[in-house]
């Protein structure tokens, strides 16, 4: 007997895409009208077709910006994902004491991003901060307003202490769903703690980490809040990232055709290097 197939169901889905409709193409759709137009004003506007995409893809502060960014994200997954690993294996997975290290692991993420930023540009001081004032006096000539390696150290390590936390409680929900039986026939072959991480827990935590790859890349590639609030850029140009130039462009010279071609670039290139990141894990995933 033929089952009648019921399509009523996709109704309930409607509410979602005219949402992702309003919130998401519209606006996406708004900035690709931008990227085309030279506007001097609501009642002037011009075709220009592909000239502000040439125009931002010879602009050498979009190639310095994206040197920067791809720097700083590489640094940032390369410390974060084996340090957020090391924390998650070191927690209690049961007990009074695993519910305490989830808590204190959550503090950082619910800390807002300007938060975040202030904390460490009070933080850095040498004046009046702990970490500044507690630098200098060790002997360590520390100023991350004014050398440029202090300022990329302190950016780093403030984006480390905000969202490893991330990447521990990830990986601590994949080795907690990893079935004890595991474990149980390791311990009847004598197995190492290495060969365990290597053949147990680190295969089993490949969908979580691939999620934690994607969750940091997308946001340190996209980071504004944070360098901006704590240097501002600086000192020169030396932590002016990929957003931050973008919103130069866009509200400090009001480039509106411009910024909007640099915004769909940006977007095109974290949509790419997702892409790669997503690609290359799930291959080697089915290869294992």
């Amino acid at each position: 007997m033929n089952k009648v197939q019921n399509n009523k169901a996709w109704w309930l889905v409607l509410p979602v895409f005219l949402l992702v409709a309003f919130s998401a193409v519209i606006p996406m759709m708004t900035v690709v009208n931008y990227s085309v137009q030279d506007i001097f004003d609501q009642s002037s506007r011009y075709f220009v077709g592909s000239d502000w995409y040439r125009q931002v893809l010879q602009d050498p502060r979009l190639h310095d910006s994206l040197l920067r960014q791809f720097i700083y994200s590489g640094c940032v997954l390369l410390i974060e994902i084996p340090l957020g690993i090391a924390i998650a294996l070191t927690m209690p997975a049961k007990g009074r004491w695993s519910s305490l290290c989830l808590i204190v692991m959550a503090i950082p993420l619910l800390i807002p991003w300007n938060v975040v930023g202030t904390i460490w540009q009070i933080f850095g001081r040498a004046d009046i901060g702990l970490l500044g004032y507690t630098l200098n006096a060790m002997g360590i000539s520390y100023n991350y307003a004014s050398n440029t390696v202090d300022a990329w150290v302190t950016v780093l390590v403030m984006d480390v202490w905000h969202w490893t936390s991330l990447v521990a409680l990830l990986c601590y929900s994949g080795l907690r769903a990893i079935p004890d039986v595991y474990y149980q026939a390791a311990r009847i072959d004598r197995a190492s703690n290495w060969a365990v991480f290597r053949h147990i827990q680190l295969p089993k935590m490949k969908s979580v980490l691939l999620i934690a790859v994607m969750l940091r890349f997308m946001d340190s590639f996209m980071i504004y809040t944070e360098p901006f609030v704590l240097t501002g850029g600086g000192p020169g140009n030396a932590t002016t990232f990929l957003s931050q130039t973008l919103t130069q462009m866009a509200v400090g010279q009001f480039d509106l055709g411009p910024a909007a071609a640099f915004s769909l670039v940006y977007f095109l290139i974290i949509l790419l290097v997702s892409w790669l990141f997503y690609t290359a894990m799930t291959h080697n995933d089915k290869q294992g």
